[in-house]
């Protein structure tokens, strides 16, 4: 019955755990929950006994420190009611262990305090006939047992009372009497481990990670979750080559002729392109042209923005003869605003591939990499993160664009981070002084899968993006101080 057991699978009911967990937690095996106080294993472990009242299993809690009503207030907070499926029992010590006039003095009180709180455990779940259980927490057990090996024993003892039983056991341990105690690690099917982390500035991040899952493959690493007013949810951790979608690689135009000359015809259907600048060079406007191009053919976009206002860019676009208030509210183009101080790099990537599972959406822009890398300011996978993403969009034929700012306005000119490498193009903007004028240029430096112009133009933005001829007089036009070879006069482009 056991080996039966094990091969079926009881859904934590947590969003993105089960995916983590490739289906849920083995049945009638016992699992470790643990994590610090506040990283939300109580959350898990109340929505883990929902989901099986919710699939017609009964459910025990066993608290060993906190209280029935604390619990169902926690459940509560979240939308859940715990109904007659799930019981709720405290175990509270016997009145003669509270009486100092009843202390024993020939046996040590650890020994009466731990074989009275195992009996009641167990004839809690002879009398509930839970399915389920939740036995919170081991710390308290572990204080009970006050050695290492009756610890073990104990712990030995639950598991093969539960196996015999045939339920699926969550037990919870705060690690708040020995963090570097294994022992339950080494008896139990599977450990699952929550972590939170407090940035320098920002709301505090959670993870989480699958330590052990015996006789089981699970989604290994840390992934990013979330605990919010319905509950704990968890995003797992991108992996790019689990996916791909059939489309055909056909080449896009820009609706700007200039602008598709530079590059070649046009971007790629499922490419990468970066955009490099110094504040203000034109960047987001020229990736906004990008996504107004693809709306006006029919297909849907999504723009993931850090750095500004949504209706401050409303207001700032229109002028230029973007109406993404329009084009939002046909359903085309979606627009998400994101706070990079709230906001973790599991999250972030799940908003995206949400939006790229609408095979119509086949634009997207982040604008920029900058507010995304100020999101996960303690990470040190940035590019990682990056790759996996763009990569993961790649494959399912989105074309993605991409903004970074660089610091400094003319001369040399550096990057917060360099994904020059990963995108597949990449247009470069910047100023440079001519007839006593700030003016813009821009060019193409690298674009794979064609043949680019290879020419620097000067673009300048009236009413709208307008490119104009290659600068063929000037030299060091990417320096910011241009000059012109012998003694020719400046020659100020006609174009304009």
């Amino acid at each position: 019955m056991n080996a039966e057991m094990g091969k079926s699978k009881d859904r934590t009911g947590v969003p993105g755990l089960d995916d983590i967990l490739l289906g849920g937690l083995a049945s009638g095996r016992v699992f470790l929950l643990e994590g610090s106080p506040g990283t939300g294993k109580t959350t898990v472990a109340l929505r883990f006994l929902v989901e099986g009242a919710r699939a017609g299993q009964r459910g025990l809690y066993v608290t060993l420190s906190e209280t029935e009503a604390e619990l169902r207030f926690t459940a509560e907070a979240h939308g859940w009611s715990l109904d007659d499926k799930t019981e709720v029992f405290e175990v509270v010590p016997p009145e003669s262990l509270l009486d100092a006039d009843q202390q024993q003095s020939l046996l040590y009180s650890s020994d009466l305090e731990l074989g009275e709180t195992v009996k009641l455990i167990f004839q809690a779940v002879e009398r509930s006939r839970a399915q389920r259980v939740v036995l919170d927490s081991l710390s308290e057990i572990r204080l009970l047992a006050q050695s290492s090996l009756r610890y073990r024993r104990q712990i030995l003892a639950l598991k093969h009372y539960f196996a015999r039983h045939g339920a699926t056991v969550l037990m919870l341990d705060d690690l708040t009497t020995d963090v570097h105690d294994k022992t339950v690690h080494s008896v139990a099917h599977g450990v699952i481990r929550l972590e939170e982390l407090t940035p320098g500035y920002g709301a505090e991040r959670r993870r989480l990670r699958i330590v052990k899952y015996r006789a089981q493959g699970f989604r290994g690493g840390y992934h990013d979750f979330v605990i919010r007013a319905d509950g704990a949810r968890v995003f797992p951790r991108l992996v790019a080559a689990e996916y791909r979608r059939d489309f055909e690689r056909a080449r896009i135009g820009t609706g700007i002729p200039a602008l598709d000359s530079l590059l070649g015809g046009g971007i790629e259907q499922g490419s990468s392109t970066l955009l490099v600048g110094p504040a203000g060079s034109g960047k987001t406007t020229l990736a906004w042209q990008f996504v107004a191009e693809a709306v006006r053919k029919g297909d849907k976009a999504a723009m993931f923005v850090f750095d500004e206002e949504i209706g401050l860019l409303f207001d700032r676009a229109r002028p230029l003869g973007f109406d993404f208030a329009a084009m939002q509210a046909t359903g085309q183009l979606t627009i998400t605003q994101l706070d990079a101080a709230e906001l973790s790099p599991g999250e972030f990537a799940h908003d995206v591939r949400r939006a790229a599972d609408d095979p119509a959406v086949k634009t997207i822009l982040i604008d920029s990499l900058n507010g995304y890398q100020a999101a996960m300011p303690e990470e040190n996978s940035l590019i990682l993160h990056m790759h996996e993403l763009i990569q993961y969009l790649n494959r399912t034929g989105v074309s993605t664009f991409l903004t970074v700012a660089q610091q400094g306005i003319v001369g040399d000119m550096r990057s917060p981070l360099d994904l020059t490498y990963l995108a597949d193009a990449v247009i470069l903007l910047r100023y440079f002084e001519a007839d006593g004028a700030v003016r813009r240029a821009l060019s193409v430096i690298k674009k794979r899968g064609g043949k680019h112009e290879e020419t620097i133009r000067e673009f300048w933005i009236d009413g709208g993006l307008h490119i104009g001829e290659p600068l063929t007089a000037f030299r060091g036009v990417l320096r910011g101080t241009p000059s012109l070879p012998g003694d020719r006069a400046p020659v100020r482009p006609t174009s304009r």
